[in-house]
């Protein structure tokens, strides 16, 4: 007797994975010695580290007069690299909150690195915040504290104070949302764990996390919890960083479509940083069948789609611009595009309306080299972009007399540079000594998911049947 078929969805999890095998490839990074190519990657990370945290003392013990600043460029690096970072942690925040409510199961594989990074890049944001300020110690004025401390310095109207919570308030959400996620990996590589000390320290992360059915359910009301409060979270963060711009009355920054236009320019980076860190991953620790071509594609089509409302964005920029009638609105779009700074504009519009559009081709979406290459491409437009905004905006004003360039020193290479350390240094210690996929999640879709369904559910009989029907063969 023969089976009917019909076609289905391409399998998330290729390679017949078992339960036990999930596990075991999940798992074996975090339980093994450090590879060679990891000590190497985190040596060099350790040392530009260093590096960078040298420089950043130096610029507040003499100043920001080290950076390449003046009387017309008050910004210039330091809030392009913050608003950078920024963006790039949007995407975490997406796969895990917003794919979490969607139920798109291809998030699984790729949602706790995603989550990682977006920790990480807006502690690297916030760091240029430290920096820009000059006096570092004097940070808590950003706060709203008590007026038992003093007079209540904050400016409730000013958008860097909107700023101070809305980022806070992000990375506290996020960090919740994804530490919550590892505790039931934390309990499996506690169960696993084979000296006293390993035992004890992931035994205490993991909160006493024993697997029954009310843990679990819990598990899940808490997941879609997270989800709902981190929704609004993706929208209004970048929302506000816009309003550092949209809410003052230079031209080129007095506009009403930066809201839109950051959000979905950090979704757009925020997907290409995965996609690096996520190529890498998959080859360095062997994930080829969880983090599989699937993946790769689906975020490259998310990648394609911000891009494009990325581009129209820019076409929008510039006819709004013209249509207002306001000649120093129209002048500063037409300095961005003819400028001193020409090269970096159309730098932008290269590496972020152009060169995202080859991802329409399916061959190349689902191409690894291409998908790595443009992802990097991707990232560079977007530091292009921050930079056009940011700088081109403020080096030529009303008064001719004032016009300057802004050229960077040393200090303001350095110190971005500090920042990649920072995240790198963070990030391969996540993936060391955490898992790096999120096994509980993935063997959620084994079953509708993969290649082959496993029969027994420790993984340890081999016997399987075809689950999906592409891969299927007539039974009697």
């Amino acid at each position: 007797m023969s089976h009917v078929t019909a076609a289905v969805r391409t399998p998330l999890v290729t390679g017949g994975k078992t339960y036990a095998d999930v596990t075991e490839d999940i798992s074996k990074q975090v339980e093994g010695n450090p590879t060679r190519e990891w000590t190497i990657a985190f040596t060099i990370a350790v040392i530009v580290l260093i590096y960078g945290a040298a420089c950043v003392f130096w610029t507040w013990w003499e100043g920001l007069g080290v950076w390449g600043l003046n009387k017309t460029v008050g910004w210039a690096w330091d809030i392009t690299n913050f608003v950078w970072w920024v963006g790039i942690g949007h995407a975490g925040t997406l796969i895990s909150a917003i794919l979490l409510l969607f139920r798109q199961k291809w998030r699984t594989a790729v949602n706790r690195a995603a989550e990682a990074m977006t920790i990480f890049a807006v502690l690297c944001a916030a760091s240029f915040i430290l920096m820009h300020m000059g006096r570092p110690w004097m940070a808590l004025w950003a706060l709203p504290l008590p007026n038992t401390f003093g007079s209540l310095w904050v400016n409730f109207k000013s958008p860097l104070v909107w700023d101070v919570f809305a980022i806070s308030t992000y990375f506290t959400v996020s960090l919740v949302f994804w530490y919550m996620g590892l505790i039931p990996d934390l309990a499996t590589i506690r169960d696993r764990a084979k000296s006293k000390v390993s035992r004890y320290i992931y035994g205490a992360f993991s909160l006493g996390w024993n697997g029954s059915a009310k843990t679990w359910a819990r598990y899940e009301y808490m997941s879609l919890i997270l989800a709902g409060l981190s929704t609004p979270l993706v929208l209004s963060v970048h929302t506000i960083v816009s309003m550092d711009f949209a809410t003052s009355v230079i031209p080129g920054w007095h506009t009403t479509i930066f809201p839109p236009y950051f959000v979905a320019g950090a979704i757009f980076s925020g997907f290409a940083m995965v996609q690096n860190l996520v190529l890498i991953i998959r080859v360095v620790y062997k994930l080829e069948d969880y983090i599989t071509i699937e993946h790769i594609e689906s975020m490259n089509k998310v990648i394609t789609l911000t891009g494009s409302i990325v581009g129209v964005a820019y076409l929008t920029e510039f006819f709004i611009a013209w249509y207002s009638g306001v000649e120093f609105e129209s002048y500063a779009f037409i300095n961005r595009a003819t400028g001193p700074y020409w090269w970096a504009y159309w730098a932008m519009m290269t590496c972020n309306v152009i060169t995202p559009q080859l991802f329409w081709s399916r061959a190349i979406r689902r191409s690894i080299v291409w998908t790595f290459v443009l992802s990097v491409v991707v990232n560079i437009g977007m530091w292009f972009e921050r930079f056009v905004i940011i700088v081109t905006s403020l080096h030529r004003d009303y008064l001719p007399s004032s016009w300057a360039m802004f050229h960077p020193t040393l200090f303001d290479i350095s110190d971005y540079i500090f920042s990649f350390g920072f995240f790198f240094t963070l990030f391969l210690l996540f993936s060391k000594f955490l898992p790096v996929v999120n096994m509980a999640e993935v063997k959620t879709i084994i079953k509708s998911s993969s290649e082959k369904l496993p029969i027994s559910v420790s993984g340890v009989a081999k016997g399987e049947r075809v689950a999906n029907p592409t891969f299927n063969k007539d039974v009697e």
